[in-house]
């Protein structure tokens, strides 16, 4: 297995980087990354954390795409030797490397994987896919798009839907996973014309389609798959994103508000752990951008070392899994027009 990095994606790019390929080495034995970014910099890294094993490669790139960038899809062209359009030249020229990770520019990542990896035959667009924590411990559900295609027709949806069984599937070991249709209501006649044509069309699709959903019980437990078009799923998770950080930001505020709160923080300080650790993006890893020819991996843009572990984590799995061409074999087999596929 060998996986390439982009040493200099991420707020903590390239120490925090490094130091989680160095922890994943040390976990996974078969394992062998490919790390991107400026040399001597990345070396002197490798050097802090004292490593001096051999199943770390650096290939070098001297400049970097930024988050902050208009264009990212111009700069994917324009800016050949940064770490993101190395790492991506790698993982689709080099027939060794099963996966990409980069916590950097979403917008580089999503262009760069259809611009130079491509995507799955059959498929109409690539979903960004990220799990997401529910009330259930210790159970996940996944969320396509969360804004790889802002403006989509009724069989990219169906796409998204098919990616995202086969992928839940594949990671959770569950053989029918529940896939559910973003919408304003469950009963079958809501939502827009998107959603109403979508809903007719998964009722034929080979997955375990459960209805519509409303925003209100994405986290319930009760879904394993959410599906919707990248301008809601952006807001979705966004939205979610807030409210967490509200309620972690607000619980503290009030258990440092009195003496008493303070003295029932130190009786219940295992639970509020248990809970902040659970609502954790850290703990849940990278989002797959599912329908490319390779697994590529969107790690948060400010992952530390143990996001990063988790995140290699993840990609080691789905390559070990073939979840590429289980999703290839189940749309092949579809029999759609080409004329609805953009």
């Amino acid at each position: 297995m060998k996986i390439v990095v982009d040493g200099y994606g991420g707020d903590k790019a390239p120490y925090e980087i490094v130091k989680g390929c160095v922890m994943a080495i040390n976990e996974i034995d078969d394992l062998n990354i490919v790390i991107t970014g400026k040399q001597k910099e990345l070396n002197e890294c490798l050097n802090k954390l004292n490593y001096s094993g051999d199943r770390i490669e650096i290939v070098n790139a001297n400049t970097v795409i930024s988050c902050d960038e208009e264009n990212p899809a111009k700069l994917i062209r324009s800016m050949p030797d940064s770490s993101i359009v190395v790492a991506l030249d790698i993982l689709n020229k080099r027939n060794d490397i099963d996966a990409l990770i980069s916590a950097g520019s979403t917008g580089a990542i999503l262009s760069g994987g259809i611009l130079k990896v491509g995507r799955i035959k059959g498929v109409s667009r690539p979903g960004l896919a990220p799990s997401l924590p529910t009330k259930i411990s210790n159970k996940s559900v996944l969320l396509i798009d969360c804004g790889a295609n802002a403006d989509c027709k009724p069989i990219n949806l169906c796409h998204f839907a098919i990616m995202g069984s086969v992928y839940y599937s594949s990671m959770y070991d569950v053989e029918k996973p529940r896939v559910a249709l973003l919408n304003v209501g469950v009963e079958e006649a809501k939502g827009n014309i998107l959603t109403k044509d979508t809903f007719q069309m998964l009722k034929k699709m080979p997955i375990n389609f459960v209805g519509n959903v409303e925003a209100r019980d994405c986290l319930s437990g009760d879904y394993d798959v959410l599906v919707t078009d990248g301008f809601s799923g952006n807001l979705i998770l966004k939205s979610i994103e807030g409210t967490i950080s509200f309620i972690l930001d607000n619980l503290k505020e009030t258990i440092k508000s009195s003496f008493f709160s303070k003295l029932g923080y130190l009786f219940m300080r295992k639970s509020f752990n248990k809970l902040k650790n659970s609502l954790d993006y850290k703990q849940y890893g990278g989002s797959q951008f599912l329908g490319c020819k390779k697994p590529i991996f969107k790690a948060h843009g400010n992952s530390d070392a143990i996001s990063i572990l988790i995140t290699i984590k993840q990609a080691v799995r789905v390559a070990n899994k073939n979840t590429n061409d289980k999703i290839e074999k189940i749309i092949s087999s579809l029999n759609i027009e080409a004329s609805d596929l953009e």
